[in-house]
């Protein structure tokens, strides 16, 4: 009897037969719901056959053995004569797809091997059925959407390989998966929240939020496709989105309700309120900053929903619009695994105007061929909507309904701030920022830069200010929030100085904000941080031209002059949806959407290609722990520096755990600081910050320009 793997812990064996065909009818169900379900079937039956050779046997035997005889071979050689593009799938079923080239000749090489030969032989005598009788027909579809049916089939064969021999190795973790409730028991536990809540609330504010909610719930019943939520800040999107895509799963079969938010400091947020009304077990939070109380002892809530993240085999995903599109693209198995479960499902794309403009144009055709193949229906959420629709100028998203019908309205219903803007060409210094500050006992100003935010902060003086930038890690952000709301909520003074790390759905209520001139999405999502909650009338929206302020560049700065050149426009109006579609379409138009020439690479099957080229945040960084004010976070600190230092190899868990304290920098600062005696290597490409770091302002560069650092 052939194995597929060595005995696991209780002395049992694996045997290969078994493995292969457990693999192929796993690999097909979770491929059935677009319409792959042989093609992975068969992908699965080849996957390891190279195992039936001698060779493969006798490692297997051997517990002592260093490096396994290659089994992929065999299997790679009868998917390329047989249905040629499923050879990418079993070559790259451990290591990771390869670019066409490479597969060339990595197959020529395996070809010409005897073992190849010798395997197929022993296989085929051992499974008659590993050859069809004819050839596997592929659709017949442009060669970018097989590029992607291949990666979808290439996901569903990795996890079915990947739960099989976990059943093997470990079968009370697998025991524990796919416990986090059904989505008919999750509507109808959210519905009855949702009426707790809407019983309560009889102001006129939040009797606006129930109709954007009542809206949702018949746009619900609507066909699969692209839906459009444009509601303005607090209008109660999160909520209603949510109650949106579980009623539209319900109604149309849908599996799941995956939700992208482009930053984690929302993804908290949007968890805690779906974890109000679902449950504490209910909800799977997949990014870096998922908190972590012990890691080598997790609860078994923490193992269910880590094993859940690893492959999205949940009821309600939350995740990172980063995590979500780079595994998208992405061509290794681990990335990948979890790609088959996003068929069939409701994707909420929050804040979507974030998506970044440099890959929009391979972002927008993603989604097209998940909506049109894989039975997704994708919500594009936001106060600012994109011009996403097909266009002239963009080849965007086809017939993109709206939810609620007149959301203009909204816009006028729940305005609660009054828009000041200067005089075009007319110039402030910090001074006057600080001074305009100070006549509010309570008042926000954002910046471009963390320079910018560092001059400010000089020119008030206050020694109770408080400041937010990325100069910060994200458990001292996460305190001054804290601090912030505090104060908020008390009536006490506060000032504080920020980047754009609190726009986008941070949940603070100033009755003043001051904005730097900025993209004009980016000053709308700031004003969402006036009058929050409409409790003061008007709250008073400041936007200012710094004159000794910086940009950043790209899109960023682009987006700038465009909001420059508008603003001075006669009649334009902050409250009117319309001015931002005019924005984005000039914005698309000024732009290179695809500056990675990703689509291309696609076309070519260059899957290793594209996954190193497709980063929605530029990854030339490097991480480095810091200690931010407070003894429990430095001794935390100290502990887990002090277990990643006496292991072999650092757990992941202990690296999870560290999350909240590290701050990105630029790799090439990391020789000169290094020099300096500020930075200590802690374990490969994990350094250790030696240098100031203060209680308000957060890494002290010294002289150095602290815009080295990333934004």
């Amino acid at each position: 009897m052939a194995l597929a793997h060595s005995q696991n812990r209780f002395g049992k064996t694996h045997d290969l037969a078994t493995h292969l065909s457990a693999v192929a009818n796993l690999a097909a169900k979770f491929s059935a719901s677009f319409g792959a379900a042989d093609l992975a079937s068969w992908a699965g039956l080849w996957h390891d056959v190279g195992k039936f050779h001698p060779a493969f046997q006798a490692y297997l035997a051997n517990p002592l053995a260093e490096r396994s005889p290659d089994h992929k071979g065999a299997g790679a050689t009868l998917a390329s004569k047989y249905a040629e593009p499923l050879a990418f799938l079993v070559a790259g079923h451990h290591g990771g797809l390869l670019d066409r080239e490479a597969l060339k000749s990595w197959l020529s090489e395996k070809a010409h091997a005897p073992r190849t030969d010798e395997a197929l032989l022993i296989a085929l005598k051992e499974l008659p059925s590993l050859e069809p009788a004819s050839l596997i027909p592929f659709p017949f579809w442009p060669k970018i959407e097989i590029e992607f049916l291949l990666r979808m089939v290439f996901s569903a064969l990795v996890d079915a390989d990947f739960l099989d021999t976990e059943g093997h190795f470990q079968p009370e973790k697998s025991a524990k998966r796919g416990d986090s409730g059904n989505l008919a028991d999750l509507w109808a536990r959210f519905e009855r929240n949702q009426r707790i809540m809407t019983g309560k609330l009889t102001d006129r504010v939040n009797l606006l939020r129930h109709s954007v909610y009542m809206a949702c719930l018949k746009g619900a019943e609507l066909p699969s496709g692209f839906f459009r939520l444009t509601v303005p800040t607090g209008g109660g999107k999160t909520r209603s989105s949510l109650g949106f895509a579980l009623l539209h799963a319900l109604r149309h079969g849908k599996e799941r309700v995956i939700v992208g938010i482009p930053y984690t400091s929302i993804i908290e947020q949007t968890a805690a309120v779906y974890r109000e009304a679902l449950g504490e077990q209910a909800v799977i939070e997949h990014h870096s900053a998922v908190p972590v109380d012990d890691p080598e002892n997790p609860t078994p809530g923490e193992v269910c929903r880590r094993l859940a993240a690893e492959n999205w085999d949940a009821s309600v995903v939350v995740t990172t619009t980063v995590q979500l599109f780079e595994s998208l693209f992405a061509n290794k198995t681990s990335r990948c695994r979890k790609l088959h479960n996003i068929a069939n499902s409701v994707l909420i794309l929050d804040e979507v105007q974030t998506l970044p403009t440099h890959l929009l144009e391979p972002v927008l055709d993603v989604l097209r061929q998940l909506v049109a193949h894989y039975g997704v229906s994708v919500v594009l959420c936001t106060a600012t909507q994109p011009a996403l629709d097909e266009s002239p100028y963009l080849k965007g998203l086809p017939n993109v309904r709206e939810i609620v019908p007149n959301s203009a309205s909204l816009f006028v219903e729940l305005k609660r701030v009054r828009y000041e803007w200067p005089r075009a060409g007319v110039k402030v210094g910090w001074q006057w920022v600080a001074d305009e500050m100070q006549k509010e006992k309570q008042a926000l100003a954002i910046v471009n830069t963390k320079a910018d935010a560092l001059a400010l902060l000089d020119a008030l003086q206050d020694p109770e200010a408080l400041h937010l930038s990325t100069l910060m890690c994200g458990a001292h952000r996460r305190d001054t929030l804290d601090e912030v709301r505090m104060r908020l909520r008390n009536g006490t003074p506060c000032h504080l100085v920020s980047t754009q790390v609190i726009e986008a759905g941070v949940d603070v209520d100033f009755p003043m904000v001051l904005r730097a001139l900025g993209p004009l999405d980016r000053i709308v999502q700031a004003a969402g941080r006036c009058n929050r909650e409409g409790k003061l009338g008007l709250g008073r929206m400041v936007i200012f031209e710094p004159e000794s302020g910086r940009l950043p560049t790209g899109a960023y700065r682009t987006g700038t002059a465009l909001a420059a050149m508008q603003l001075p426009t006669p009649g334009f109006d902050f409250d009117d949806p319309r001015a931002y579609k005019r924005y984005f379409q000039l914005l698309y138009q000024s732009l290179d959407l695809d500056t990675k020439n990703i689509q291309e690479l696609r076309s070519n099957f260059s899957y290793a290609e594209v996954s190193s080229r497709f980063r929605m945040i530029e990854d030339d960084t490097f991480p480095a722990i810091v200690r931010p004010p407070g003894e429990h976070h430095k001794a935390k600190v100290d502990q887990l520096i002090a277990e990643l230092r006496i292991q072999e190899i650092g757990s992941r868990w202990i690296f999870r755990a560290l999350q909240p304290y590290i701050v990105n920098f630029r790799a090439r600062l990391i020789k000169a600081y290094s020099n300096d005696g500020l930075l200590r290597e802690v374990t490969p490409n994990l350094w250790e910050w030696l240098g100031s770091y203060d209680s308000v302002r957060g890494i002290d560069t010294g002289k150095r320009d602290p815009t080295e650092l990333v934004v």
